[in-house]
């Protein structure tokens, strides 16, 4: 394998205001990605925390670039084999999150 480019990346565990312990993936000072807070009562913070009492290792991490959402997600998970279809089809099946607002709060 060659490699092609390297960049450091930071992997932090931070604690936001409302007690929601989190991961954070540090590509730059202004360029990172916070994981989804499982505490909020949004769209995504329920559709997140369903997902995590079905699969622990499933991630979610919304992209910030200069104190800002981009709007974009990284999502994965760790899975064997047995739980790959499993997994697939459970996400495109369910949609009741859809009825919670989609909520942002600040970044600092």
């Amino acid at each position: 394998m060659k490699v092609v480019s390297e960049k450091t990346v930071k992997l932090k565990r931070v604690i936001t205001r409302s007690g929601a312990e989190l991961y954070l993936i540090e590509l730059e000072p202004d360029h990172f990605f916070i994981e989804q807070n499982y505490k909020k009562p949004s769209r995504y913070g329920i559709a997140y925390k369903k997902l995590k009492e079905k699969y622990p290792d499933f991630f979610m991490f919304w992209e910030i670039r200069e104190n800002r959402y981009t709007g974009r997600m990284l999502m994965g998970t760790f899975a064997r084999r047995e739980e790959i279809d499993r997994f697939i089809t459970s996400i495109l099946e369910e949609e009741e999150y859809k009825e919670y607002p989609v909520e942002r709060e600040e970044i600092q």
